[in-house]
């Protein structure tokens, strides 16, 4: 075997094992080795060869390793841009944030105080959750706060024989309720929003963590791929955090004529797109029609299907997924001004 002459600019210690392994998979032909080696240097793009000089930095700025742990360049300060191979220095707690950067791009190196959030006069930390009041639910990430409501949404509605309904906070309550007025126009409280309880909702003491849930908001979109969400610590570290599920309340441009039915079906089993990406089953999705006069027509009673997706390259996805089980007209619209269905086609 003819001996390799391969240079060398930083001690042995300091080279990245996928360098060394992929100089050790020039010098073997075993067809399992050369599989495996193949598999450790695709971590990296390009071969582990550094520059012959090391990088000169400014006054107090360390030395770390690239992001493939390759070759020595010069942490990251304060509000300069990085990257996974130009990392920011940890010895001062900068981390690389990328909520405001376009996929691809560049992060910029911020520390604990840049990523805080103040509301009210209180500073609350990167990642935490909070109520700063009764009636909404709020999350500091990035520098900014995301905040969704505490209360019960539109997606619990009055039935349609309920008389003049309205949305209002009664006294001594936080959140507001649909009321009707009877025939003696004394106000009483719609027996859906009392007796309707969402099974997700349904807490189970077989834990120490009480489970806390606001419900489904409205979907986003009128017509077409939407999301709806909530807030919940019905996750294994039972911290509030806000989760999402795709929804569609009817195709647009698809609008049934008539009253507003459960009935509504897809002609036949579908499957769901999402990105690009389709599910691994087809589902026979019921829709919201339209209403035969110029109120709303919405989802009424909703559950939430967990979706598997399988995208072009192989990868799959698991998604949450509104499915709906019933409808009702009302006049308290979500999507106003697109009240009007021929123009749901249309919004922006």
């Amino acid at each position: 075997m003819q001996p390799l002459n391969i240079s060398i600019f930083f001690p042995l210690e300091q080279l990245s094992v996928c360098f060394i392994l992929c100089m050790f998979h020039s010098l073997t032909s075993s067809p399992f080795l050369v599989f495996f080696f193949q598999v450790l240097c695709q971590l990296c793009n390009r071969p582990c060869l550094c520059p012959a000089s090391v990088s000169q930095c400014a006054a107090g700025v360390p030395l770390v390793p690239d992001g493939c742990r390759c070759c020595q360049v010069c942490a990251r300060q304060r509000g300069e841009p990085c990257s996974e191979m130009l990392p920011c220095d940890r010895q001062k707690g900068l981390q690389c944030d990328f909520s405001a950067s376009f996929p691809g791009g560049p992060g910029e190196c911020v520390d604990d105080e840049d990523l805080s959030c103040k509301v009210n006069g209180i500073t609350y930390l990167n990642g935490q959750s909070f109520q700063p009041s009764c009636d909404s639910f709020c999350h500091c990430r990035g520098g900014g706060v995301t905040c969704v409501s505490a209360c019960p949404l539109t997606s619990r509605l009055p039935t349609p024989d309920c008389p003049s309904p309205q949305f209002i906070r009664l006294p001594g309550k936080c959140c507001r309720e649909w009321v009707c007025e009877n025939l003696e126009n004394t106000v009483i409280q719609d027996a859906i929003t009392a007796v309707y309880v969402d099974k997700e909702q349904i807490l189970t003491l077989t834990s120490s963590c009480v489970e806390q849930a606001t419900q489904w908001s409205a979907c986003s979109q009128s017509c077409g791929a939407g999301v709806s969400t909530r807030v919940s610590n019905q996750n294994p570290a039972c911290k509030l955090q806000m989760e999402t599920r795709l929804c569609k309340v009817r195709p647009c441009g698809a609008v049934q004529p008539g009253w507003c039915k459960a009935s509504y079906r897809s002609p036949g089993p579908i499957r769901l797109v999402h990105h690009g990406c389709f599910s691994t089953q087809a589902y026979q999705l019921r829709y919201c029609g339209q209403c035969s006069d110029s109120r709303c027509c919405t989802p009424h009673q909703t559950s939430t299907a967990q979706v598997t997706f399988r995208c072009p390259t192989g990868r799959l996805l698991q998604k949450a997924v509104m499915m709906i089980h019933s409808c009702v007209c009302h006049n308290n619209c979500p999507y106003a001004p697109y009240t009007n269905p021929a123009l749901w086609a249309h919004r922006p």
